[in-house]
């Protein structure tokens, strides 16, 4: 494939990628998503868009964030191979969340929304909306299932005190899933007032796009940032998957590029279902949220149960453009466990001075086991999001190693 021309072909206009994404929802909310890709395709080519969100991501989100080598960590593998991390933990609310929440926020205003609704796991998201819909002016409504809000108290709190509505979902698992679920009926009744900002490359057409070109200016970035520090680029990248917009944001930059890319999926305790979250490896197509893609099942064909120690990952698909360039072949996901994925997060902590979000961790974990069967070369990892919200958790469950 050229990956020259893939964004202007991928997704398609009635939002496919192969034959993964479109919009599977009810007419009535289907007319709320033709405004909405209406009013982004209008935007996203206006100059006075444009330059506003420059300026708000130099001077509201500090971006560019930069790159770190990680030479201690590299060093400790003892073969040569560098790991270099992109670190989205130093955009402001400390994620790679607020690339696409104050892009969804400007839209919002564009439109003439008075309240933005959305879910979130780990809480990085509903953050990031919260301080856009500060920033705008807006109303936010946040839906947060009861075992998320238990895990991560400190983004909670967060969200309060910018001014969010936090509504707490306690239906089936009580995580991610179901935080979408009260999230989406709730904008069916607020579709006219509201825009649902979905926190990651999933949903139906045009937020898979939507969110991904926001977030494309990670990989824009960490491109331009790695050849400048070292003359060339990485031999690979590695990013978590969960939804899947982090790892789209820096994918989208290597996409046309000889680089070898990796998507990280949470193994969790085990390969049974309800163990994981690893839809890609385990999982078949099929439908949920309102787009088609590759995902997790039960016996009756439903959304399977699924577990990850990272909030941010337990959820049963993934975007359906990592279910694309999976089935072309160009990103190969795989996958790392929760205790992987600890030992990764204080390795970090210990000896980079990172105290990584776990979502991330589990890139970190990846690209250590990457580095050992590598004989030399470098590698790229996003750093998603910062650990502060994680750390009551871990030491809780599993104390100071």
């Amino acid at each position: 494939m050229d990956f020259d021309t893939y964004f202007k072909n991928y997704p398609t206009k009635d939002g496919f990628f192969g034959r993964y994404g479109g919009s599977y929802i009810p007419p009535e909310l289907q007319a709320a998503m033709d405004e909405i890709t209406e009013a982004y395709n209008t935007i996203c080519k206006s100059s006075k868009f444009i330059s506003e969100l420059r300026r708000i991501r130099k001077e509201f989100q500090g971006r560019p964030t930069p790159i770190s080598h990680l030479e201690r960590l590299s060093d400790s593998i003892g073969n040569g191979v560098q790991i270099y991390v992109k670190r989205e933990d130093l955009n402001h609310t400390g994620a790679h969340k607020l690339n696409h929440c104050m892009g969804e926020g400007l839209l919002a205003k564009y439109m003439g929304k008075k309240k933005v609704i959305a879910e979130t796991g780990a809480g990085q998201h509903g953050v990031a909306l919260a301080t856009a819909a500060a920033y705008f002016g807006l109303e936010c409504d946040i839906y947060m299932g009861a075992v998320d809000i238990k895990k991560q108290a400190p983004n909670v709190a967060r969200m309060k005190i910018l001014g969010a509505n936090v509504i707490e979902v306690t239906d089936g698992l009580a995580t991610l899933k179901e935080a979408v679920d009260a999230a989406f009926m709730a904008y069916c009744k607020e579709y006219k007032d509201a825009i649902y900002c979905i926190g990651s490359v999933v949903g139906p057409h045009p937020f898979p796009m939507m969110v991904r070109d926001f977030q494309s200016v990670v990989g824009i970035e960490a491109r331009e940032q790695f050849h400048d520090m070292t003359g060339e680029l990485p031999d690979a990248v590695v990013a978590c998957v969960g939804g899947g917009s982090n790892a789209m944001g820096i994918f989208s930059g290597f996409l046309n590029d000889p680089v070898n890319i990796y998507g990280v999926e949470p193994l969790g305790k085990g390969t049974s279902l309800g163990e994981h979250a690893a839809s890609i490896t385990y999982g078949t197509e099929g439908i949920m949220h309102g787009f088609n893609s590759i995902m997790l099942k039960d016996e009756k064909g439903e959304p399977a149960p699924v577990y990850s120690v990272a909030s941010g990952l337990d959820y049963p698909s993934c975007g359906p453009e990592h279910a694309f360039l999976h089935d072309i072949g160009r990103i190969q996901y795989e996958t790392a466990t929760d205790e992987e994925t600890i030992d990764a997060f204080f390795a970090l902590s210990r000896m980079e001075g990172i105290i990584p979000a776990i979502e991330s961790s589990h890139a970190v974990a990846y690209a250590m086991k990457l580095a050992k069967q590598m004989e030399k070369g470098s590698i790229l990892v996003n750093l998603s999001g910062r650990g502060d919200k994680d750390m009551d958790y871990i030491i809780e469950k599993y104390g100071i190693r």
